[in-house]
């Protein structure tokens, strides 16, 4: 079956079903013309569809017709010439004549385009200028029209010859024919460029679905696999939970003195066990991020608390690798709108992290002061741009002297899993989770984090957040 589309296109290109005159000729143009045609000949012309709709017409007020017009039997002869003259049977050459009783003339003659009839013209009525006497019937039509001023309306009748207006009737074909190949190309050119749109829009509607399904079908699998993972974090950690207990007590002695050896061996499976309960621990708080059942707790936070909480937490691994943690912290810094708990996660994972790329000997820096978020950035405001201009903030920086993030990779350092070294044999252990976890903390509180160099080497994590909540109004 032929889609609708295609079938209308067809029918433009055969000129079938649904295509008129109307449709290929301007309609102020083909008046235009006619009244060109009419102010050289003076012989009154109109143009009809082919379903019987006037196009155009040129023609002044007859004045022999409006004095018929207001008799009865006068009406009655010009309602019969007028249905007779416009459907007067054509012949084979498309043309016809019509004189009529009154003693006026009228030619009709087809309009065709391409082998298919699209309207008609009738030109009239007129008479031949050889005619100075109307007919008997036009004097004798009604006792009520005076036979005086019938002759001298007839004498004012526009007047040619038939082989005239036969020319003019040639002549206005080959025109229209013309102004037909024109329109007809035209029609085709927008309607092939209409089909092209339709038909694009179709593959985009197409593509847009398929596009909308692969997400849809995308975001169920996400939410599977953050309730996976926060399934088997949870059941994984229980059982944990019990090998770290019963490997303390072996360490402390409550099951017998074991020798140096075992104790190493147990020692190891407590640190191995700890490790694998901080991943666990990772998996929940990203499945529970992902899923927006993580709540924040806030409330005022002292910023300079959280920072030297989070200083002397790290300060054994950071003696263990010889790299020093300084707290730099601006004077006067007010209080902060968040939790607290969060926030100490944020600057554990990225203080952790950055003394772990950071050789011995190096130095982490823990800094913070106020600075203003401008709201109508959104890589500032956290796209809040529907706040006031400009919000107070603190500025956080974890800076180390460490072999830093290539610039190409500072986008992708924050995807989940993500290792800027993923290879077998990478120096930095780790998940990959806890960049991840820390911006969506950070989301939370509608601050922002990135990343810059710390000159002359090492990273800089900026983390900029308001100091107090977004309002409205």
């Amino acid at each position: 079956m032929i889609p609708p589309a295609a079938a209308k296109t067809f029918d433009e290109l055969t000129l079938g079903h649904g295509v008129g005159l109307e449709d290929l000729i301007d309609r102020d143009a083909l008046s235009e013309m006619v009244k060109s045609f009419y102010e050289l000949l003076g012989v009154p012309l109109r143009i009809f569809s082919e379903d019987g709709k006037l196009l155009a017409d040129a023609a002044d007020q007859n004045p022999l017709y409006a004095y018929l017009n207001s008799a009865k039997a006068g009406r009655v002869a010009l309602s019969d010439i007028a249905g007779k003259v416009k459907n007067l049977a054509l012949g084979e050459d498309g043309l016809a004549s019509y004189p009529c009783p009154t003693g006026e003339s009228y030619v009709v003659a087809a309009i065709q385009y391409d082998g298919k009839r699209m309207g008609r013209m009738i030109l009239g009525p007129f008479v031949s200028p050889s005619d100075a006497v109307p007919t008997r019937v036009l004097l004798t039509l009604d006792p009520a029209l005076e036979a005086s001023r019938l002759q001298e309306l007839f004498l004012e009748l526009p007047r040619a010859e038939s082989e005239a207006v036969l020319k003019l009737v040639r002549h206005l074909q080959r025109t229209l024919d013309l102004l037909l190949f024109s329109g007809h190309r035209a029609l085709l050119t927008s309607n092939m460029h209409l089909a092209s749109v339709r038909e694009s829009f179709r593959e985009l509607e197409d593509k847009n679905d398929k596009l909308q399904t692969a997400f849809d079908r995308l975001k169920e699998l996400d939410r599977l696999k953050s309730n996976f993972l926060a399934t088997v974090s949870h059941e994984l950690r229980t059982p944990l939970t019990s090998i770290i207990g019963y490997s303390e007590m072996l360490v402390e002695g409550l099951a017998g003195e074991m020798t140096a050896e075992q104790r190493e061996f147990v020692q190891t499976i407590r640190d191995k066990g700890e490790q694998l309960l901080q991943l666990i621990k990772g998996l929940l708080d990203l499945s529970k991020l992902e899923s927006g059942t993580m709540s924040l707790r806030k409330s005022q936070t002292d910023i300079l608390t959280v920072l030297r909480d989070v200083a002397q937490t790290m300060s054994p691994t950071a003696r263990k690798k010889e790299v020093e943690i300084i707290v730099d912290v601006e004077r006067g810094l007010p209080l902060m709108w968040a939790d607290s708990e969060r926030l100490r996660q944020v600057f554990l994972n990225l203080t952790e992290n950055a003394i772990k790329f950071t050789p011995p000997s190096g130095r982490v820096t823990l800094s913070a002061r106020i600075t203003a978020v401008d709201a109508s950035n959104p890589e500032e405001a956290g796209g809040l741009v529907i706040l006031s201009a400009r919000r107070t903030a603190i500025e956080f920086r974890v800076a180390d002297t460490g072999i830093g993030i290539p610039e190409a990779e500072r986008s992708r350092v924050f995807d989940a899993f993500y290792q800027v070294d993923s290879s077998s044999t990478r120096e930095a252990g780790g998940t990959g989770l806890g960049l991840s976890i820390v911006r969506r903390l950070i989301d939370g509180h509608d601050g922002t984090v990135r990343i810059t160099d710390n000159t002359p080497k090492g990273a800089v994590f900026v983390v900029t957040i308001p100091v107090k909540r977004a309002t409205i109004g």
